[in-house]
């Protein structure tokens, strides 16, 4: 869990491919939203009443059709009533109607929230990234002002860009917009929580773009 100023941001690992769930939840307003119902309903539930004691659900964000990072999404907008948001090139694969079909570029209100849609083609025809940008004046110890927090889905990990099938225009597409519309946009101290595994920053992968595009994966 981290505390800012105007967010709490909670992560939960869920289903036997370890993916990760984020609960963003508005400090002022008590509006939620969740990146990712991956698995297991009832522990993403539990999540979001950590967040809501009575089970407050805004919106679903899916970040690509995959089904490990949408097993739950059916039975979490049954439980909650959730609106769902999805890149449109992926939206018909999900098991529910996406009620906000997602281009890129879209700004989400969550309460006083205002979150940002990046799309990251490559992994999926429509990947999209959320991000959270901290306001630029900040009291709350872990703050940054300004500092952003990207949640990326499969596009982006710790070492390197999601899967491509080894199909060199799908990796030269992801590995483009990964480094225009993310590391040309945002600042080294950028976090970055990806849908599996640990977090990182932008500054510690950013030396290692060049192997990226040499290796091709």
């Amino acid at each position: 869990m981290r505390e800012l100023d105007r967010v709490v941001i909670r992560k939960l690992s869920v289903g036997p491919m370890d993916n990760n769930a984020y609960l963003l939840s508005c400090r002022s307003t008590g509006s939620q939203l969740l990146v990712d119902a991956a698995a297991e309903p009832e522990r993403l539930l539990e999540l979001v009443r950590e967040g809501s004691p009575a089970g407050r659900l805004d919106a679903v964000v899916t970040t690509h059709q995959h089904r490990d990072h949408h097993g739950a999404l059916e039975a979490i907008v049954a439980a909650t009533g959730a609106r769902t948001l999805a890149g449109r090139t992926d939206a018909p694969a999900l098991p529910v109607p996406v009620d906000e079909p997602l281009d890129g570029g879209e700004v989400l209100e969550i309460g006083a929230l205002h979150l940002e849609i990046i799309a990251l083609r490559g992994h999926t025809p429509g990947s999209v990234a959320v991000v959270l940008r901290e306001p630029e004046e900040v009291s709350f110890p872990e703050a940054l002002a300004g500092r952003a927090h990207l949640f990326t889905g499969d596009s982006l990990f710790p070492g390197g860009v999601g899967s491509t099938g080894r199909d060199p225009e799908r990796f030269a597409q992801l590995f483009g917009d990964v480094r225009e519309r993310i590391f040309g946009r945002f600042e080294d101290e950028t976090w970055v929580y990806p849908g599996h595994g640990k977090d990182t920053r932008l500054g510690v992968e950013r030396p290692q773009l060049e192997e990226w595009r040499s290796r091709g994966w």
